[in-house]
């Protein structure tokens, strides 16, 4: 890695890695006069670590985990901030071919939705229970991850306690496919391309998608060591300049099979390219020759999907508490709203004429169709932006969200 760049940065090879390695492989960053270095490392731990000792100075990182930083539940735990998000979607989940078998045979038949999957799937676990088997074993890529919160929302909401019905583990998602196939897990939930992947090696079948479970929400953002962005403003500008002109460039469906074939190069994913376009075009192969195409599977420019929503911080951070990561108080409320830092893309972009939304916070889950947001920001359009189970999240109600949550236990699917 260059020791001349003006920022170093890493990714975890993953389809949702497009706009940052658009911005540098397209030319973007070097007209906003950056010298970018990017690094790719093997796991979230790894990108952790070294924004944690200073070995790089930002990265894609997960959406939950600057504000895990920031509580300090790490055992590094960097100062970081979040101004830019890096797109909306792009998770499915992925179980084994026996485990899709006994999902049709409960109801779930080709279809992704998540309130038909997930309680077809409450019934493979009851009866997997009666007959004596070990609880399915699902894997996530990181404790602090979209992909656990939003596995354990959709069980919780379904009927299966996450903590006492199935086991959950961590695993880095390129090894999710062959660990599927191994038998080590019985499904996952991960970023694309490794769900199509383990669908392409015949390892499993998709079972639904966080787009079904949570509509245009979010995923991974950019996190910058704090002190980083404190010392370099002009640079950090113009890296956001940088990333916001990508995220129009990647949504252009002309540019998909370009993105794929350079996300696609050894030093990037090291994949087939035709692996990338299932999530770039939301045409899912959900089995083998079967196809189901799923609105908004990825997006990276749309429904201010770039955006570093502080409402999208708080959910995140609800379920930090209602899973026991962290205790809830205001002081920890304001930590994890404060992670997302929508103030520093608004002053990166407003050069630009970029439609910027004039809230910090919204109302998650309330928008049942698209819904264009103020006269004077015409050609922004949020929503639809629905959770599976019909429930919002006001994040000016965040006592009551946590309380509620917490206070509904699962029942033990024993008793059915």
């Amino acid at each position: 890695m260059s020791e001349d760049a003006d920022i170093r940065v890493g990714f975890v090879p993953l389809l949702d890695s497009a706009i940052l390695v658009s911005a540098v492989v397209k030319g973007f960053a070097r007209e906003e006069g950056l010298v970018v270095a990017l690094r790719r490392e093997p796991s979230w731990s790894s990108i952790r670590d070294r924004l944690a000792v200073g070995a790089l100075d930002a990265a894609h990182i997960l959406a939950p985990m600057p504000i895990a930083a920031n509580l300090g539940l790490f055992p590094l735990s960097p100062s970081l901030i979040a101004p830019f998000a890096m797109g909306l979607g792009g998770n499915a989940v992925t179980v084994s071919n026996g485990v899709a078998h006994e999902l049709e045979q409960a109801g779930a038949v080709e279809t992704l939705d998540a309130g038909v999957v997930g309680r077809a799937l409450k019934a493979v676990v009851v009866a997997r229970r009666g007959r004596g088997l070990p609880a399915l074993r699902f894997g996530v890529v990181y404790s602090f991850s979209g992909h656990n919160f939003e596995l354990r929302f959709w069980l919780a909401a379904c009927g299966i306690d996450p903590d006492r019905d199935v086991e959950i583990v961590v695993l880095p998602p390129p090894q999710m496919p062959a660990a599927l196939a191994d038998g080590q897990i019985d499904g996952f939930c991960a970023g694309e391309p490794w769900n199509t992947a383990a669908v392409r090696w015949g390892a499993g079948r998709l079972a639904t998608v966080k787009a079904r479970i949570w509509r245009s929400s979010p995923e991974k953002v950019l996190g910058v060591s704090r002190p980083w962005a404190e010392d370099n403003p002009a640079a950090l500008d113009a890296f956001v300049r940088a990333l916001y002109r990508a995220a129009l460039w990647c949504a252009d469906k002309g540019n998909h099979a370009e993105l794929a074939r350079i996300l696609a190069a050894p030093r990037f994913l090291d994949v087939d390219p035709q692996l990338l376009m299932t999530g770039l075009t939301g045409a899912m192969e959900v089995a083998p020759g079967r196809i189901i195409t799923v609105d908004d599977f990825f997006l990276t420019a749309a429904k201010a999907a770039t955006f570093p929503w502080q409402s999208h911080a708080l959910w995140f951070y609800s379920q930090m508490v209602r899973w026991g990561y962290c205790s809830h108080s205001p002081h920890n409320t304001l930590i994890a709203r404060d992670s997302y830092r929508p103030d520093l893309y608004r002053r990166a972009l407003r050069g630009l004429g970029a439609p910027l939304p004039g809230a910090n916070l919204k109302v998650e889950g309330a928008l049942l169709a698209p819904t264009p947001v103020g006269a004077a920001n015409s050609s922004l359009v949020l929503g639809p932006d629905g959770f599976f189970d019909g429930h919002i999240f006001d994040p000016d109600r965040i006592d009551d969200y946590i309380r509620e949550q917490m206070a509904a236990r699962v029942p033990d699917v024993r008793g059915g």
